[in-house]
C-alpha cells in the first residue's frame, strides 16, 4: 500500500510539475498574445494615420491643380491683359494724333488770327465823380464769365453850340471775346490755353497784349509786379492774379506730364527780350551789359528764328519762370508820361520755344509760344511826351503801326506779295510766327475812365481792323 501511495505522490508530482510548464507556457503566450495585440493597435494606428495622410495628400493634390489651373488662367488672362494694352497703347497713340488735328481743325475755324478785349476794373480812387467811368453795355455772357462778344460806348456830346441841345452818340463793337472788368485772370487763360495747346502741338502761336498805358496789359500777361517783394502784398502770392505767361507755362508743364505716360518727352527754352526805341535787349542778361550787345535777329532755313547773344533758360521746372519775370520786368525800360507814372517804353516779347519727342512713334514736334507785352499805344497830343518820351512813343506808334500793315498783308493771301516785315524791329523777329503757318491772337486792353475815352476809341478801330483779317490755314512748324 505504501508503493501505491509513493507510486500517486509520484504522478502527483509530475502532474504538478506538468501544470506549472503548461502555466508558464501560457503565461509567455498571453504575454505573447497582449504584445501581438499592442502591436495590432499600433497598426491600425498607423494605417490610421497613412489613410488620413493619403486624404490630406489628395486634397493637397487637388489644390495644386486648382491652383495651377489659376495660375494657366491667369497666365492666359495677362497675356490677354497686355496684347489688350498694348492695343491701347496703339490707340491711345493714334487718338492723340487724331487730337491734334481736330484741335487744329477746330483753332482755324475759330479763325487763325483772332482778336479779344478786356476792359479792366476801375480802383476806388478812380472812382471820385459822376461820369469818371464811361457808359458801356456788354452783350453775352459776362455773369457765366464766358465772355461777350458785343459792346456798346454811349457818349454824350453837343449836337448843336446854338442851341446848346445834347445828343447821345453811340460806338459799338463786336469781337470774338469781350472781357469784362468783373472776368478774372483765369476766366481769360480758358480762352488762351487752347492757343497754349497748339503750340505744344508744333504751331507757331503769338499772343499781343495791345492798348493805352494803364489799360492793365502787363497784369493780363505777367499778373502782379514780380518786382514788388513785399511779402505783405497779397496781391504778389495771389495764385487767381497769375498771368498769361505763367498759366501758359503751368499747363505746358502739365500736359507734357500726362503725355509722357505715351512716350513723349519735352524740353523748354524761354528767352525774354524787349525792344526799345527799334534796339532789342535781353531781359534776362547781366544789368552792367544793358545796351551794350547788339542783337541781330536771324532767320535759319529750317524756319528757326534766332536772336544772337540772347540769355536761354531751361524752364524745367515753375519756380524758374517767376524768377525769369522778375528780373526781366526789373530790367525793363520804364518812363514817366502823362497817362503813367510808371508807363511801360517798350515791347517785351517772351519766346517760349516747345520741342517734344516720342520714342515710340518716333515723332517730333516744334513750336513756339510767342507772348507780347507791346507798349503804350496812346497819341503824341494824350501822353504830353517830349524829348527822349517823344522819341519813344514815336518808336512805338511806328512799329504798332508796321505790326497793323503786316498783319493786313497777310490777310490779302496772295502768293509772292511782299510782306513788310523789314519795316520794324518787332514784325521782323516774329516773321517766322506770323502768317500761314501760326495762330495769333490779339488781346486788346482798354480803360474803364472817361478820360481815356480817346485812346479807348483809338485802340478798339485798331483792334477792329486786325480783326477783319483772316489769314490763311495754319501749317506745322518744322
Amino acid at each position: 500500500m505504501n508503493r501505491q501511495k509513493e507510486k500517486h505522490r509520484q504522478q502527483n508530482q509530475q502532474l504538478e510539475h506538468s501544470n506549472r510548464q503548461y502555466e508558464q507556457r501560457r503565461a509567455g503566450f498571453d504575454a505573447e498574445l497582449k504584445s501581438i495585440q499592442s502591436q495590432t493597435t499600433r497598426l491600425f494606428s498607423k494605417e490610421e494615420d497613412i489613410r488620413q495622410a493619403c486624404v490630406q495628400l489628395q486634397e493637397k493634390e487637388a489644390k495644386l491643380m486648382g491652383a495651377q489651373k489659376t495660375v494657366e488662367d491667369l497666365t492666359l488672362q495677362l497675356e490677354k491683359t497686355e496684347a489688350r494694352m498694348f492695343e491701347i497703347d496703339t490707340q491711345l497713340l493714334e487718338d492723340e494724333k487724331i487730337r491734334r488735328k481736330r484741335h487744329n481743325q477746330f483753332q482755324e475755324l475759330k479763325g487763325n488770327i483772332r482778336v479779344f478785349c478786356r476792359m479792366r476794373p476801375s480802383l476806388p480812387s478812380e472812382r471820385t465823380h459822376e461820369g469818371a467811368l464811361v457808359q458801356v453795355q456788354f452783350e453775352g455772357g459776362q455773369v457765366t464769365g464766358s465772355g461777350s462778344d458785343k459792346m456798346e460806348f454811349s457818349e454824350q456830346v453837343i449836337a448843336s453850340t446854338v442851341t446848346n441841345k445834347r445828343v447821345t452818340k453811340t460806338y459799338p463793337f463786336s469781337f470774338d471775346k469781350i472781357f469784362t472788368p468783373e472776368h478774372g485772370q483765369a476766366e481769360c487763360f480758358e480762352e488762351i490755353s487752347q492757343l497754349v495747346q497748339s503750340a505744344l502741338d508744333g504751331y507757331n502761336v503769338c499772343i499781343f497784349a495791345y492798348g493805352q498805358t494803364g489799360s492793365g496789359k502787363t497784369f493780363t500777361m505777367q499778373g502782379p509786379a514780380t518786382h514788388n517783394n513785399n511779402s505783405n502784398n497779397k496781391d504778389h502770392h495771389d495764385a487767381n492774379n497769375a498771368g498769361m505767361i505763367p498759366r501758359a507755362v503751368h499747363q505746358i508743364y502739365q500736359v507734357a506730364q500726362m503725355l509722357s505716360d505715351r512716350g513723349w518727352t519735352y524740353t523748354m527754352e524761354g528767352q525774354f527780350l524787349e525792344i526799345y526805341n527799334e534796339a532789342i535787349h535781353d531781359l534776362l542778361g547781366e544789368v552792367s551789359d544793358y545796351g551794350k550787345i547788339k542783337h541781330e535777329i536771324r532767320h535759319e532755313k529750317n524756319g528757326r528764328t534766332t536772336v544772337a547773344d540772347m540769355t536761354t533758360v531751361q524752364l524745367d521746372s515753375p519756380s524758374k519762370v517767376k524768377t525769369m519775370l522778375r528780373k526781366a520786368n526789373h530790367n525793363r525800360a520804364t518812363g514817366a508820361t502823362l497817362l503813367n507814372e510808371r508807363s511801360s517804353r517798350s515791347h517785351s516779347v517772351f519766346i517760349l520755344r516747345l520741342s517734344g519727342h516720342n520714342e515710340t512713334t518716333g515723332e517730333r514736334t516744334s513750336g513756339v509760344l510767342n507772348l507780347i507785352d507791346l507798349a503804350g499805344s496812346e497819341r503824341l497830343n494824350a501822353s504830353g511826351a517830349t524829348g527822349d518820351r517823344l522819341t519813344e512813343t514815336k518808336a512805338i506808334n511806328k512799329s504798332l503801326s508796321c505790326l497793323g500793315d503786316v498783319i493786313h498783308a497777310l490777310a490779302k493771301n496772295k502768293e509772292g506779295a511782299y510782306i513788310p516785315y523789314r519795316n520794324s524791329k518787332l514784325t521782323y523777329l516774329l516773321q517766322n510766327s506770323l502768317g500761314g503757318n501760326c495762330k495769333t491772337l490779339m488781346f486788346v486792353n482798354i480803360s474803364p475812365l472817361s478820360e481815356h475815352f480817346g485812346e479807348t476809341l483809338c485802340s478798339l478801330r485798331f483792334a477792329t481792323k486786325v480783326n477783319s483779317c483772316r489769314i490763311g490755314t495754319a501749317r506745322k512748324a518744322k
